[in-house]
């Protein structure tokens, strides 16, 4: 039986093949389109596809499922094993003084995303991004503009698609976070805090207009213009309620002195950070080798056993000793080492992003293999066990809409654990991220037929 959305892909395509219209339609304006609504990334366009990404409503619920019990989880790991948490994980000196800080807010991440590969086959999460998961902005206008065309209108006629929409959950959880840590006025001002030179900036202005709209008065600005005095923090003498802190917690560290008013309202509580500073806790990569260390799997219930098991690859802090896998003693860096282990395991750096420093044992010869291990024993890495990738193919904007063979990554958005909407990103190689040179497509639900 053909899935359902597969179904909707072939008809997509059928559709753009049989109806020169609507292909033309793509051809001569989706470019521009996009443009209109500031989708882009760092100048350049984060959508060069001419199709969107299709997820069916049995994959949706399963992948919600398996979220909800790794985000449980990954919580009663926070919540029981402390500040023993902090080593397992590599916290810096600096970054457990700001993990100290009250945050009036129960959760560390309520705000958070499962970067993961949904193939026909399996699911896999490969890491949490528990400080500033990024996209909902672009995923929102993104979504947009492709409901917009003629395709997706025909699509319609035969196939039931639902919208998620994670920038609604957004502004919910931001709201609920003030409520929550005390915030008593009837419309509290949130500020969209990061540095003004990232690349994401377009964003962060889509996203202050989405909650403008919404009726949340919000702005964006650089954490180095803002300012504390008299018991609040400010950007333009307007006083901040809420910080939607985009910027990664090392990235603030980095400029500690310049951004010192930022800081010292996080200390005073003049403020709500979200997500709060404790979310550096479960954001490292290491928090895999948590979970999937049978030594705490009593702190589970059998759901969340049962998610890990299916859903978090094997992953380990990289360092001399012992340690285990698939249930038996290992001495890690010999097993490691071991040229037919080479072709199943990645490292990673325990604090980056976008593909950054990242090695895929598969892709490596032996002498750079072990080169990588060699760097990974010197600063902070995780070694993972490979998961598979979902590859699929998406036509492209240009002339004839040609088709590409295309990884798929596909990471839903945790609102408090519970899934709205993904990012789901294209790319030619095996780093499926915007960062390293990839794109984003927005993701429907199909639903069922008419």
């Amino acid at each position: 039986m053909v899935s359902l959305s597969a179904s909707a892909v072939d008809l997509y395509m059928r559709l753009l093949r049989d109806e020169k219209a609507l292909a033309q339609e793509i051809e001569q304006s989706l470019r521009a389109r996009f443009q209109a609504r500031s989708a882009t990334f760092g100048g350049r366009e984060l959508c060069p596809f001419a199709m969107p990404q299709f997820v069916s409503r049995p994959d949706y619920d399963h992948v919600r499922n398996a979220a909800r019990g790794i985000y449980s989880a990954t919580l009663k790991v926070w919540t029981s094993l402390g500040p023993a948490l902090h080593d397992l994980v590599g916290l810096t000196a600096e970054e457990r003084e700001l993990v100290a800080l009250d945050p009036g807010v129960s959760s560390p991440s309520p705000l958070s995303r499962l970067d993961s590969f949904l193939t026909p086959t399996s699911y896999q999460f490969v890491e949490l991004n528990a400080e500033t998961p990024a996209g909902l902005g672009y995923a929102e206008v993104l979504s947009d503009v492709f409901m917009d065309l003629g395709v997706m209108r025909e699509l319609q006629k035969a196939i039931v698609i639902h919208r998620p929409r994670p920038c609604v959950k957004l502004l919910e959880t931001l709201l609920t976070c003030y409520r929550e840590a005390g915030g008593l006025k009837p419309h509290p001002t949130i500020a969209i805090v990061d540095y003004e030179e990232v690349p994401t900036r377009t964003e962060h202005h889509i996203l202050r207009d989405l909650f403008e709209a919404a009726g949340a008065a919000s702005l964006v600005c650089d954490p180095r213009k803002m300012t504390f005095e008299s018991g609040s923090l400010r950007h333009d003498g307007t006083i901040v309620d809420i910080v939607y802190k985009r910027l990664l917690v090392n990235e603030l560290l980095d400029k500690a002195d310049e951004v010192k008013p930022l800081l010292d309202a996080a200390r005073a509580k003049a403020c709500v950070y979200v997500n709060p500073f404790g979310c550096k806790t479960i954001h490292k990569k290491a928090i895999f080798s948590v979970l999937t260390d049978e030594a705490h799997h009593h702190l589970f219930n059998d759901s969340e056993r049962e998610a890990i098991s299916q859903t978090v690859p094997w992953t380990r802090n990289v360092r001399e000793g012992k340690t285990t896998q698939a249930g038996r003693e290992i001495d890690l860096i010999p097993f490691l080492r071991d040229p037919n282990r080479r072709h199943e395991l990645v490292l990673k750096p325990n604090d980056e992003y976008g593909g950054k420093g990242v090695f895929l044992g598969f892709e490596s010869t032996a002498a750079e293999w072990d080169a990588a291990i060699g760097k990974a024993l010197a600063s902070p890495y995780v070694a993972q066990r490979k998961v598979e990738i979902g590859h699929q193919a998406f036509p492209v904007i240009a002339p004839g809409l040609p088709s590409r063979d295309l990884v798929v990554d596909l990471d839903p958005y945790l609102f408090f654990g519970e899934v709205e909407g993904f990012l789901t990103r294209l790319s030619g190689s095996s780093l499926a991220n915007v960062t390293s040179g990839g794109g984003q497509v927005p993701a429907f639900v199909v639903e069922g037929r008419v």
